[in-house]
């Protein structure tokens, strides 16, 4: 594979394309949304401009991933001539079927389709297509230039050929393959979406404040971030649609969101990309207090 289109200009997409262009590939990224590329091209020059502080790539490397990256606002336009498509758009089933439906029929028959998702079943996705052998689950981690971890989700009807490839590809961008089973939440969100869902519910309860329950799993567990704060770094609403994709899934009310989540995410309350969510982002990262209100 040495062409990889991307769909999907945002924190995951343009993270998933500086990964593969400074590895050498050629990237399309694709978006709707021309000032959403912009913005894409921009994170990704930061960021590697980040990498050669820490002296870790050269200036030219820079200039080489730049160059490897093309951008289009088209899906027909951007996937031509590309040997795998790795969808990374909003966690949106409906949005993501209507994608690989698509995509299934513009893209060369033995084009692997590839979704970013972090819960929705990628045998459900594949259902879509008539190469369901060919399509198979990437979830990066986020961030994606720093985080090692891919998870490698095979589909019902995944063919192990593609599986085999894509964990062979995974390695050549110097990320950790790891192949897990098509069921929702896979292992990652499966454990993580019900810790930070509880942390949401001691804080609804009132058993401690936000700071107070990010410093026990900061300093008690060891964890680098909070869970509070990962929450809102995730995204509130993608942590949502990710609990009630679990939720439907297994039927187990252990997946149920808990409420404060669920009317944060109604008033708009997002976390990082919103500027407020348990943390005010719009300051100096203070415990906001308007959580409580959405109770």
């Amino acid at each position: 594979m040495k062409t990889i289109a991307v769909i999907g200009a945002g924190t995951m997409g343009n993270g998933i394309a500086h990964a593969f262009a400074q590895a050498g590939f050629k990237v399309q990224l694709i978006d709707i949304n021309e000032t959403a590329l912009t913005k894409a091209i921009a994170t990704v020059t930061e960021n590697l401009e980040r990498l050669i502080v820490k002296e870790k790539i050269t200036a030219s490397d820079k200039v080489e991933a730049l160059a490897n990256i093309s951008t289009f606002t088209t899906i027909t336009e951007g996937v031509q001539n590309t040997n795998l498509v790795i969808e990374a758009a909003t966690e949106n089933i409906d949005l993501k079927l209507k994608i690989f439906k698509q995509l299934d029929q513009i893209c060369p028959e033995d084009t692997i389709l590839a979704t970013n998702t972090s819960s929705i079943s990628i045998t459900q996705i594949a259902a879509q297509t008539s190469r369901p052998e060919q399509v198979i689950g990437m979830h990066f981690m986020n961030p994606v230039p720093l985080m090692k971890l891919v998870e490698i989700i095979a589909g019902y009807n995944t063919c192990k050929a593609v599986i085999d490839s894509i964990v062979n590809l995974t390695e050549k961008i110097h990320k950790t393959p790891v192949i897990v089973n098509d069921y929702p939440g896979f292992i990652a969100n499966r454990i993580l979406m019900p810790m930070l869902n509880e942390a949401i519910e001691t804080l609804h309860t009132n058993v401690a404040g936000v700071q107070e329950i990010d410093a026990v799993m900061k300093l008690g567990m060891g964890h680098p971030m909070g869970p509070l704060e990962l929450a809102d770094f995730i995204g509130l609403d993608v942590c949502l649609s990710i609990l009630e994709v679990m939720y439907d899934g297994f039927k187990n009310p252990k997946y149920a969101p808990n409420t404060l989540l669920v009317n944060m995410v109604r008033a708009g309350k997002y976390g990082v990309k919103t500027g407020e969510g348990f943390y005010d982002y719009s300051q100096d990262r203070k415990a906001v207090t308007v959580a409580a209100q959405f109770s």
